[in-house]
């Protein structure tokens, strides 16, 4: 029996409307192939919303997203728009998205293809066998903390503040997800925090050691976020699933995503406890190149591919698209973001039809 799904596109701006064109044509196709239908809606965030109506996120935008199974989103802003207040830039839509739709987890994945290790920019015996899995929360932290803003003092001087703040609920659930996650995985848990010098890390750590009573098959660790990202760098085969906060997990998962040696590679998929979740690469909207057929899909397409394994429950359709992503490395296309000596450039239109026909 065909499974029906409603997606929501949000291809945004930049080179977002050329990427999502691809992932769009390979889930059509592998839903031929494992019966499945998608209902595709399209909507505005970012830019071009703000150009449209305005705002970053419409409340049409939003209400779409919630009445959808998924909600697929390619890239959003440019310096075009850098210039707008703070509330009414690109990226506000998107914390308003993940705040709208309750999306407090963030799965961000940073696996080193052998096809791509000479890419990466550190030593072979460095990031070869790299797998790990950065789970950061979402809708709370700094980002969320009131109060924020910029205050005049009595002085007449002007003071920028931002509240980190988190409630042990809130570390809770995201723990959880990620104690799940490395069930599924290598069993090693390390939590990033700054206990030695924030009270609100502290708390973090306390509940995190709490939590790990309850998954007894998981070893957990500790590092301050510092000496994380020194880690990272140094020998980051020690890692299988990071769990951490807002602000780090932002850091973080950009420092992981460049050990595979392209940002353009990387997909991400934001949860919640239920509903839609949205699914969207890691790299921005790269308007230097929009327009130019340059961009680089994959990371579209893995995205979808996350989409159908975590938000639609279809792994066999996940693992077709990322089988023709390895297929389409192993015969040597690549982009101009991860070309290398031997390969065959190509842009963003060719790259989709070799995955298609690697999807067969």
């Amino acid at each position: 029996m065909t499974q029906q799904y409603r997606i929501t596109l949000l291809s945004g701006d930049g080179i977002g409307p050329e990427i999502m064109a691809v992932a769009v044509k390979m889930l059509e196709r592998v839903g031929q192939q494992c019966d499945l239908t998608f209902d595709f809606q399209d909507a505005l965030m970012g830019g071009v919303a703000i150009d449209a109506t305005g705002s970053p996120l419409p409340d049409e935008t939003l209400s779409i997203c919630r009445q959808s199974d998924a909600v697929l989103l390619a890239a959003i802003g440019g310096a075009k728009w850098d210039s707008l207040p703070n509330h009414q830039r690109p990226e506000r839509g998107l914390l308003g998205l993940r705040a709208g739709l309750g999306l407090f987890a963030n799965l961000r994945p940073a696996t080193i293809l052998p096809q791509l290790i000479d890419a990466s920019s550190l030593k072979r015996e460095v990031v070869e066998g790299v797998d790990i899995m950065v789970v950061r929360e979402l809708t709370g932290g700094i980002y969320f903390g009131q109060p924020r803003g910029i205050f005049e003092t009595e002085s007449g001087q002007k003071r920028g503040v931002n509240t980190m703040v988190y409630e042990d609920a809130e570390v809770d659930r995201i723990g959880r997800v990620a104690f799940e996650t490395a069930q599924k995985r290598g069993g090693k848990l390390c939590s990033v925090d700054k206990s030695n010098v924030l009270e609100v890390s502290q708390l973090w750590r306390d509940r995190m050691t709490l939590l790990a009573k309850d998954y007894p098959d998981v070893e957990l660790s500790h590092l301050y976020v510092d000496n994380a990202a020194m880690q990272l760098l140094r020998w980051p085969k020690q890692f299988d699933t990071i769990v951490t906060g807002n602000l780090f997990g932002d850091i973080l998962s950009d420092a992981a995503a460049m050990l595979t040696g392209s940002i353009g590679m990387l997909p991400s998929a934001s949860l919640g406890s239920a509903g839609p979740g949205v699914f969207e690469p890691v790299h921005g909207s790269a308007p230097d190149i929009a327009g130019q057929d340059k961009a680089n899909p994959i990371a579209q397409v893995l995205s979808a591919a996350m989409m159908l394994r975590y938000g639609l429950n279809q792994p066999l359709a996940a693992d077709r698209l990322e089988q023709a992503v390895m297929t389409v490395l192993d015969q040597g296309y690549r982009t101009g973001d991860i070309m290398s000596d031997g390969m065959t450039l190509v842009g963003c239109e060719a790259m989709g039809e070799a995955l298609l026909k690697a999807l067969g």
